[in-house]
């Protein structure tokens, strides 16, 4: 086995902390925010040349997209967290096998995802809350989205291990040229050739095969190793010990989705006997889940970029950095929280104003919706940044029971009782609650964790 002593003279080693950080997190934030905005893009547009019902329908095709978002970070970001800490090891071959590894899996399971999605759209479409009013759009729009998804899973996946291999500009790049060809193309399909939801879809899938043609590109130029093509060989450990690592990853982004469907469901069961009806709180609510998934990718992108950093030293027993990794990625994602708290609480009708021009009940519910669903966002900063950090150091049971907190032990049953015992309105608070109840467990992970490496001797 190729097996040597951490490299001491690596840049995760020596360089200074913040500088670091700025370096690995900027491009993943960058590239997570691209991935947000596909589907930003696409409801802009879409708000402007269709109408909300038109959005409404892209709301209830989104939490697929959220599905193969949770299946890719597991398997990348669990490639990512084992290539991390095999380089801080010093072993080589095992870090090669862990990325090839990681490639064989998302390929597969990319493939697997489409097809059953394309063979049971229309019963996941009612699954996730697509009224008759929606239907048709949702279909549309829909079915092509499914064709793309492996062009949207593999490039997701790669681009996490690019970034652990010391590359994030690269895989920020990747993502922006996708991006671009998005966003230039859905006025075009849209308001030039009258295509459509159908025409923002062709042109989210045109930008998501321009990432796959530059990340695959990538494969073969890591910079760690030699990659070949036998490390894609599946081995039942190697496979095992990823999936174990990037399980917090799954458990984030697929909750997402299981909040999203019951959120719809309740939100059009009990909007329906509202003032507001059962397409206005659906459509404004989905706005106010990707608008959060904005700062989401942004707090995840701080801790992904301290990721790699955590990771090395941690295998390398330099406990003194990990713990300053730590408090820098908490200090910037607590900035960009409480700055998002202030948009959503003082100027949210002028983030309701970029999805089309509506009036009424609508702007109503909306501006509602954000002030109170993101109530406690701040909240969510040291949540994540906790969860990623748990993972980094491999503790990914914890790092998994903490995802999946917020978005299920604590959101579905306060879902459910406070709808009925509020209705329409009771979804919306769901969201603070949540949050709070979760941040408390958030702390009492972290501050015993943090006891636990005083005990730990340092390695300078």
């Amino acid at each position: 086995m190729e097996k040597t002593k951490p490299d001491s003279k690596s840049p995760f080693a020596t360089e200074p902390i913040g500088r670091l950080i700025v370096k690995f997190a900027v491009p993943c934030v960058i590239s997570l925010l691209v991935n947000s905005l596909y589907n930003i893009v696409d409801q802009i547009f879409i708000g402007w040349g269709v109408g909300y019902l038109g959005n409404g329908a892209t709301n209830a095709v989104f939490p697929i997209t959220i599905v193969a978002l949770a299946l890719c970070l597991m398997i990348g970001d669990g490639g990512a967290a084992y290539l991390s800490l095999k380089l801080g090891e010093g072993d080589m071959e095992s870090a090669k096998r862990g990325v090839g590894n990681a490639i064989a899996m998302v390929v597969v399971v990319s493939i697997v995802l489409a097809a059953v999605f394309l063979i049971f759209i229309d019963p996941i479409l009612t699954l996730f809350g697509a009224t008759d009013a929606l239907r048709d759009y949702a279909l549309e729009y829909g079915t092509i989205i499914g064709l793309g998804l492996p062009f949207m899973m593999i490039p997701g996946a790669v681009n996490s291990m690019i970034r652990a291999d010391g590359s994030p500009k690269y895989a920020m790049l990747s993502m922006a040229l996708g991006a671009v060809i998005n966003t230039v193309f859905d006025p075009i399909f849209i308001f030039v050739f009258h295509m459509g939801v159908r025409g923002a879809a062709i042109a989210t899938v045109m930008g998501q095969v321009a990432t796959f043609l530059v990340s695959v590109f990538y494969l073969f130029h890591f910079k760690t190793f030699r990659f070949d093509t036998s490390a894609l060989r599946l081995h039942w450990k190697t496979c095992k010990k990823v999936l174990s690592l990037g399980v917090s990853s799954f458990i984030t982004q697929i909750a997402i989705t299981i909040v999203m469907a019951l959120s719809n469901n309740l939100l059009a069961r009990y909007g329906a006997d509202s003032i507001y009806g059962s397409e206005i709180p659906l459509t404004a609510m989905g706005i106010v889940m990707k608008v959060n998934q904005i700062l989401i990718s942004i707090l995840v992108g701080i801790s992904t970029g301290a990721q790699p950093i955590i990771g090395f030293n941690y295998g390398s027993k330099n406990l003194t950095r990990v713990r300053k990794a730590f408090d820098i990625a908490l200090v910037a994602s607590e900035i960009v929280a409480v700055i998002a708290f202030l948009i959503f609480q003082f100027a949210p009708m002028r983030v309701v104003s970029l999805f089309g021009s509506e009036e009424g009940l609508y702007n109503e519910f909306a501006v509602m919706s954000f002030r109170i669903f993101l109530l406690l966002c701040p909240l969510t900063g040291f949540q994540t940044v906790a969860a990623i950090y748990l993972q980094a150091i491999g503790k990914p049971a914890k790092s998994a029971l903490l995802s999946l907190s917020r978005q299920i032990i604590f959101f579905v049953p306060t879902a459910v009782i406070l709808s009925v015992f509020m209705g329409v309105k009771g979804v919306l608070w769901t969201g603070p609650v949540a949050d709070g109840l979760a941040f408390v467990l958030s702390l009492a992970l972290i501050v015993y964790e943090r006891n636990q490496l005083k005990k730990v001797p340092l390695s300078e």
